[in-house]
């Protein structure tokens, strides 16, 4: 499919994992896609690989925690490409780790860092790439939000609150422009084999089994998964989705 001909996408934490993957279904599919991370090493490579399949892709460093970057990384994308259509908000993580545990005994700058890496930097992206959209007529924005968005989890208050707020943000946007012809959704993915998932919580093949065990499909996802199901939230099949918070996590919010 061609869902994405003439078209201009943004994936951000697009160096590896859920937002390489994207990128690469979003080009494979006809947009233009830009890539933004912090890795220029890992961009740089990504780039040349969608482009050696055939693809449109460059990379642009930024730090979308940083109101600079992000500006930029916006500006950068319609000087070279001349709109923005899609984009797929996906940086995000757990940080160094020390905003995990019982939450009396988190430092306020942790939980503060966690709400900047994971929430700030989806207001942001927003804030920039909806003056962009509009000038085209309109487009669509999904914010990863994780299964953490819509359920609680003992020793991740600051990684679930930040991820609630993903959810929160992608719904009241969703309310504000979409008269305006901007979709603004949000996912809920479950357990990803990403090399993040691969160095936290399944480093180990008793912690990659127990994190498994816990959904109904006793599995977790590929990216290639998830892509697809990006691209099809951002394409105009999915012209009446928007403020959702929709799972792709093999059952694990049902439970």
């Amino acid at each position: 499919m061609r869902r994405f001909d003439g078209k201009v996408a943004v994936v951000t934490g697009a160096t590896s994992g859920m937002g390489l993957a994207a990128a690469r279904r979003l080009a494979e599919e006809g947009a233009a896609v830009v890539l933004a991370g912090r890795r220029k090493a890992l961009g740089d490579e990504a780039v040349a690989d969608i482009r050696a399949r055939g693809g449109e892709a460059m990379f642009v460093q930024a730090d979308v925690t940083n109101e600079p970057d992000v500006a930029a990384l916006v500006d950068t994308t319609v000087r070279a490409y001349g709109r923005l259509d899609v984009s797929f908000d996906n940086a995000g993580g757990g940080g160094d780790g020390t905003s995990f545990g019982p939450v009396a005994g988190v430092p306020a700058v942790s939980f503060s860092d966690n709400i900047t890496l994971n929430l700030t930097s989806a207001f942001l992206s927003i804030k920039y790439q909806v003056p962009a959209m509009l000038v085209g007529g309109g487009g669509a924005i999904l914010l990863n939000g994780s299964n953490m968005g819509v359920v609680g989890i003992a020793g991740a208050a600051a990684y679930v609150a930040a991820k609630h707020g993903v959810v929160g943000l992608a719904r009241s946007a969703a309310l504000e422009f979409a008269e305006q012809g901007i979709r603004v959704n949000a996912l809920v993915t479950g357990g990803v084999d990403t090399p993040m998932f691969r160095t936290t919580m399944g480093a180990t093949p008793e912690g990659a089994a127990a994190i498994a065990a816990g959904h109904p499909m006793k599995r977790v996802a590929q990216p290639a998964e998830i892509a697809s199901f990006v691209a099809y939230l951002l394409a105009d099949e999915a012209s009446f989705v928007t403020g959702a918070a929709l799972a792709v996590d093999g059952g694990w919010t049902a439970q």
